[in-house]
């Protein structure tokens, strides 16, 4: 008698109200593929319903900037500020539903690592404090970062008021919800990272209070959208342009985390690693791995990601309890129909390493996945 296995990718997932088809999704990935005002292109519509077609139950999206002031962090980044962004998303979303999938706008605001917007001269976060590292040469940036301005507490009303009055905008483009990137070094986390943020007032110095903008922006979200409607929540230890970093406090830094930001009303707990394995930058203390203990503590949905497209440890990952689901970013990016092949058995082709890169067109990456013999 013959006993087929079914990888726990491909068992049925819950995000909250969300039910998706499986327990991979999509993360996120900045293309800088919109149109020089933010708004969404048809090129890009298409490109997230081939994941949908493709079998992914969860498609997250590039980070979306949040408002006309110092949100943006690249050229043709997409916003979700007028009403030409709501319109174009709105075609995104259509596409992705009508393919069976699940779309959430990740809502991203760059602070100290703008290196490309138009509306606003220089740079703002929590402290003056230079970032570390040079300017994302990928993300058409070059030089050292500037120092940003420290924040006023206008400046974050502005912050909080854009993630807010963005999200209501993702609901009307007919997002299933949105994701508040926490993570990698841009704002939110800026304010959490002991080393950028030297604040004295309620929003530096403990961990509780570094993290106290972050549930400021989940309360407020919630407060608008009402108790059932999707807000996740990125985080990660590690950045863009410092892969080394850990939480100080270990556990008990992800502890008051987490604790902040399921009492602030989050559905979901999404844990980046930025480049770096699962492996790598998930293990705590005492056996302890990140997403775990964000399981434990919140008692949420919790999203692992790093290396995710490696059958065997996402399986691993799954089946001993360290999440709920899987977000996979370059193997969807290389195979679009990652979960049809896993259910099929058929293994990943060879492709072009140069299809990463976010400054490639959409359009070449499709090239080059007919060149390689993947489905596109």
């Amino acid at each position: 008698m013959t006993v087929t296995t079914v990888h726990p990718a491909l068992e049925p997932g819950r995000v909250g109200e969300l039910r998706t088809s499986n327990r991979m999704a999509v993360a996120p990935m900045t293309r800088v593929s919109a149109a020089p005002d933010g708004t969404p292109t048809r090129e890009m519509a298409e490109y997230y319903a081939e994941f949908a077609r493709g079998g992914f139950g969860l498609i997250i999206t590039e980070g979306v900037y949040t408002d006309a002031a110092y949100s943006q962090g690249y050229l043709n980044q997409p916003g979700l500020v007028s009403e030409r962004h709501v319109t174009a998303w709105r075609e995104a979303t259509t596409e992705v539903h009508e393919a069976g999938g699940t779309i959430v706008a990740q809502l991203m605001h760059a602070g100290a690592l703008s290196q490309g917007n138009p509306y606003r001269d220089g740079t703002a976060g929590p402290s003056a404090v230079v970032p570390q590292g040079v300017r994302m040469p990928e993300y058409g940036g070059h030089g050292p970062w500037p120092a940003p301005k420290e924040m006023s507490t206008a400046d974050i009303r502005e912050a909080v008021d854009g993630f807010v009055a963005s999200a209501v905008n993702a609901r009307r483009a007919g997002f299933d919800g949105v994701e508040v990137h926490g993570a990698n070094g841009y704002l939110l986390d800026q304010f959490l990272t002991d080393y950028t943020n030297l604040r004295e007032d309620s929003y530096g110095g403990t961990v509780a209070d570094r993290v106290r903008l972050t549930a400021e922006v989940v309360a407020a979200i919630r407060a608008e959208v009402g108790p059932d409607w999707c807000v996740g929540v990125r985080l990660s230890q590690t950045k863009v342009n410092d892969f080394r970093y850990r939480w100080p406090g270990g556990a008990h830094d992800a502890e008051v985390i987490f604790t902040a930001l399921t009492e602030a009303g989050a559905t979901y707990l999404h844990v980046a690693s930025e480049g770096r394995n699962w492996l790598d930058s998930a293990r705590l203390e005492r056996g302890l791995t990140v997403t775990g203990l964000a399981r434990r503590v919140s008692g949420l949905p919790v999203i692992a990601n790093g290396g995710m497209h490696e059958p065997e440890l996402s399986a691993q990952v799954l089946a001993d309890g360290h999440a709920d689901l899987v977000s996979i970013a370059r193997g969807a990016l290389v195979h679009p129909d990652l979960p049809n092949r896993l259910a099929e058995g058929r293994a990943p082709e060879r492709f072009e390493h140069a299809m990463l890169s976010p400054m490639v067109t959409l359009d070449n990456v499709r090239r080059w996945r007919l060149a390689a013999g993947a489905d596109a």
